[in-house]
């Protein structure tokens, strides 16, 4: 069976409301990222912190996945499908997708604030001030923020130097590592990118690019895929 290895980012969730800091100057609902997405953060305000958190995650479980998420859960139907998304949310996994790698966590777990292995399932969509690990360190998301390091990046980079197709959706492949996942990909791999804004991809002219949105783009990849 072949194995297909699809890189999500933003672009993804977006069309599913959920907003990001992508396209708006390092604003993320409002907030400078610098004050609710670094470790300096949430030394500084850890309530700012967790409260910013909690409403995001308030608004995924909101969400529902797109016709992209399904899409590319159908492509379990005939490949070895792994997803890597630099997502938080469980779109992927709502929409069906069964092998999900999250580089950046998933914010519907809570971690301890001193041991990032140290992570738990959420009951709700709130992390009270309070609520503590084994270890007895305030419970936060199970997020990777930004300073911090990327602990599923080397287990990704493996993951796609043994793809036999490559999809980007969704991503403006501007933060690292995640970025760099592309170059693990083997040469004379298929690789797909599905985007709006398709972005700068330097000299590499292997990628098909498709100037679409997510849902329609993946729509259209996954039913040619699947003939």
């Amino acid at each position: 069976m072949k194995k297909i290895v699809v890189l999500t980012g933003a672009g993804i969730s977006a069309e599913s409301g959920l907003k990001t800091f992508r396209d708006s100057d390092g604003l993320w609902e409002g907030y400078n990222i610098q004050d609710v997405a670094t470790p300096e953060a949430w030394r500084r305000n850890p309530d700012l912190v967790q409260d910013f958190y909690n409403q995001r995650r308030k608004s995924v479980l909101e969400a529902n996945p797109n016709a992209a998420h399904y899409a590319l859960a159908r492509l379990e139907e005939k490949y070895h499908v792994t997803i890597i998304t630099q997502n938080i949310d469980d779109l992927h996994e709502r929409g069906g997708s069964s092998n999900v790698v999250h580089l950046h966590g998933i914010i519907t777990r809570s971690q301890s604030s001193r041991n990032s292995n140290l992570t738990y399932p959420i009951n709700g969509w709130e992390i009270k001030m309070g609520e503590k690990c084994e270890m007895g360190s305030q419970l936060r998301a199970h997020v990777v923020w930004f300073g911090e390091a990327v602990p599923m990046i080397e287990k990704a980079a493996r993951i796609c130097t043994e793809a036999d197709i490559f999809i980007l959706v969704g991503s403006s492949l501007a933060v690292y590592p995640a970025a760099g996942l592309v170059d693990y990909v083997p040469n004379g791999a298929p690789k797909y990118i599905i985007d709006p804004k398709i972005p700068y991809l330097g000299d590499d002219s292997s990628f098909i690019k498709i100037e679409e949105k997510a849902t329609m783009g993946v729509s259209r990849i996954v039913e040619k895929l699947l003939r």
